[in-house]
């Protein structure tokens, strides 16, 4: 693992930053020492892990809209970055076909707004654009994409990001070249963890059908994802990061997932997810399989991480097994009006050290 202690009085700007993922960074960034600006719009969700943890206590949060160049400017200019991270975006396929405008305008626009605050910023020396497994044309195969295989996604918000990914090698190549700043996209699996309140997610499903001790509805059993614990990518990130910082030659197009063996299919996750809570709280929930005929979603979808791997000498430090073990731990405390910002801080400690 890379030592976060790079990151004492580092100036580091998030984008996205009160969304899940967001939050997890911010909090990791928080603990190294890190001096911290955030710009996003109010927590997406309600409960939001952003405002239980009272992140904004210890960082700059600024609400703003990433598609509002000027006033992101502004912040830019007076935060003054060394870092940049990301994150911002229309995270959701299922909201996408519902709202693909604004899905267009937020992940592609706001890239480009958030690439030219990064180009009229002397200060930022690495940047990083976090985008997603599904900014490939998917073959449904049985092996892992890697970088360099076509980019095309096929819902609005996978292709979006695809576009992002498109948007930030342009500006590599118009802009950046000649510029002292490194610049990467990273590409994560499905992301889990404790404190993930968002609509059309599997795991906050599963904990609203626990708290309602209701059986848990999924959509598609069968369809196989590359799950990882939320420290997985966060730390990954932070760590490129890092690296491109000290030398531009780590600047590149990066997979962030699980090892083959935790590609899993969301039955089997929900079932250990199942096996798990009712092992800590003597329930007995379930799941059924409901499928509820919705737009198209990719069934297969794993990456190959070699790059990754190979470059940094990383790899996942949690599987899927031990990941639910973490999540019904932190979900448990939090239904029981428990102590969450201890378990999470515990929960990154234990990561990183």
């Amino acid at each position: 693992m890379f030592d976060v202690s790079f990151y004492k009085d580092k100036k580091v700007l998030i984008t996205g930053h009160t969304g899940f993922k967001g939050s997890w960074m911010c909090q990791l960034l928080i603990m190294a020492g890190a001096k911290v600006t955030g710009y996003a719009l109010e927590a997406p969700t309600d409960p939001s892990l952003f405002d239980m943890c009272h992140l904004a206590d210890s960082m700059d949060s600024v609400v703003g809209d990433v598609r509002d160049l000027a006033h992101m400017q502004k912040v830019f200019e007076q935060a003054q970055p060394e870092i940049v991270i990301h994150m911002a975006a229309q995270p959701l396929v299922r909201e996408s076909y519902k709202n693909p405008v604004y899905t267009y305008e937020t992940n592609v626009m706001g890239t480009v707004n958030v690439l030219e605050c990064v180009r009229n910023t002397p200060s930022v020396k690495s940047f990083v654009n976090v985008t997603t497994d599904k900014v490939y044309l998917n073959k449904e195969w049985e092996w892992g994409y890697r970088e360099n295989e076509e980019l095309n996604g096929y819902d609005p918000y996978s292709n979006s990001k695809s576009c992002s990914e498109l948007v930030t090698s342009s500006y590599e190549n118009s802009f950046f070249k000649d510029m002292d700043v490194a610049i990467s996209t990273a590409r994560a699996g499905n992301v889990i963890g404790g404190g993930d309140f968002a609509t059309d997610r599997i795991i906050p499903d599963c904990i609203r059908a626990a708290e309602k001790k209701e059986d848990i509805v999924v959509r598609n059993p069968f369809s196989t994802r590359p799950y990882e614990h939320v420290l997985e990518p966060v730390v990954a990130y932070l760590m490129i990061a890092k690296a491109q910082y000290e030398d531009k030659k780590y600047a590149g197009n990066y997979n962030v997932g699980p090892n083959d063996t935790d590609c899993w299919t969301t039955g089997n996750l929900v079932s250990l997810f199942c096996d798990k809570w009712n092992a800590r709280t003597g329930d007995s929930i379930k799941w059924i399989n409901k499928y509820d005929g919705g737009p198209h979603e990719a069934n297969f979808l794993k990456l190959d991480c070699s790059k990754l791997k190979n470059t940094f000498g990383w790899n996942p430090r949690w599987d899927v097994t031990t990941t639910m073990e973490k999540i019904v731990e932190w979900s448990h405390i939090y239904l029981q009006n428990g102590d969450v910002v201890a378990c999470m801080k515990k929960q990154i400690e234990e990561f990183v050290n």
